[in-house]
């Protein structure tokens, strides 16, 4: 009887959510016929009209408010919609990916992506060694995944699902048609990353979003828990990290760049430092949002102070210790539930 009732709950959780489904499919069957660049402008113009009205706005603003209290509310706002444009020209562009990405380092005329640090890239791809690759919701954030695809980077994304299971499921296509390795974030996500690794694979990995169980770390002025996985990863491995940046240019032009190798700070004993290298690369990240406000995801509720560690530093406070000097101890609460990485088998 029990498991009759379950079936029954899970063809009524399909039926509800069929609507829904062909709503999102008629949508992206439409961006498809309009083409990139006016499937991307007309995302930009609903999301442009949209999104003012939503609740996420008001954190947009405030998330705003608290980075750039030098700036106007004039621009604070002008601000807040080149992020709701942004937002809504990546949605649009999901329907052409695949189309998007025309970067030839041979071709005698430069198409819609430029990259910058190719070299960086072939290096990773070439030395025989894992590695991981930071990055952020900036841009069309789904364009480096496509990149390591298209030139055989033996690379697995870990991405998190859209809320909307219609959303997810369509997302899910392209990001399978389009990409390499894709690992959902979630429980036993760990493992399959610890796994690309000892493997010899390369991991990239969003760290800009709020993560419950994370370390803290200072970002643009203020403490916010962030994933620590990767830094953890590359302490145990010893592997290379890189961040990857996508600018969105004018006429439907993107640039990827990808940065050297980070100089990660290490503790007293030599391994790299957990709570200073994820601090290495918020501040990365925080360098790429000050150059690009309004690609950035404001709405995003980055900053839960409610959900810091009792007895959290402050802004500036938050950072970890200098290179060399033993870290500051994490309070327990935080540290308890953070995902561990068992010993390096080796890189």
């Amino acid at each position: 009887m029990l498991r009759l009732k379950l079936r029954l709950y899970r063809l009524l959780s399909r039926l509800a959510g069929l609507p829904m489904v062909l709503v999102v499919r008629g949508l992206f069957a439409v961006a498809r016929r309009l083409g990139p660049a006016r499937a991307g402008a007309a995302g930009a113009r609903i999301a442009r009209a949209l999104g003012p009205r939503l609740p996420s706005h008001r954190t947009a603003l405030a998330n705003l408010r608290h980075a750039f209290p030098e700036r106007s509310e004039a621009e604070i706002r002008a601000i807040a919609l080149g992020s709701w444009e942004n937002l809504g020209r990546t949605g649009a562009e999901y329907a052409h990916l695949a189309a998007i990405f025309d970067y030839d380092p041979d071709a005698p005329t430069p198409g819609r992506i430029a990259v910058e640090g190719i070299e960086h890239f072939f290096a990773l791809r070439d030395d025989g060694r894992p590695g991981l690759i930071f990055s952020a919701h900036l841009g069309n954030w789904e364009l480096p995944a496509i990149c390591a695809a298209r030139f055989g980077l033996e690379a697995s994304a870990v991405f998190r699902p859209p809320n909307s299971p219609a959303a997810a499921q369509l997302v899910q296509e392209v990001r399978r048609a389009t990409m390499g390795g894709l690992t959902a974030a979630g429980p036993g996500a760990a493992f399959a990353m610890q796994g690309v690794v000892e493997r010899g694979g390369h991991l990239g990995m969003l760290v800009d979003q709020h993560f419950t169980r994370g370390v803290v770390v200072d970002f643009l002025g203020r403490p916010a828990l962030a994933n620590p996985l990767l830094a953890k990863l590359a302490r145990h491995y010893e592997c290379p990290v890189h961040g990857v940046r996508v600018i969105r240019l004018p006429e439907g032009r993107f640039r990827l760049e990808l940065t050297p190798a980070l100089d990660l700070p290490r503790d007293a004993a030599g391994a790299i430092d957990v709570r200073g290298a994820m601090q290495a690369m918020t501040d990365v990240i925080a360098g790429w949002v000050r150059d690009h406000p309004e690609q950035w995801l404001w709405m995003h509720r980055r900053w839960r102070p409610a959900l810091l560690p009792k007895g959290a530093p402050p802004a500036a406070d938050a950072r970890p210790p200098a290179a060399g000097a033993a870290p500051a101890p994490v309070t327990a609460p935080a540290q308890a539930n953070v995902t561990s990485v068992g010993p390096a088998a080796g890189c």
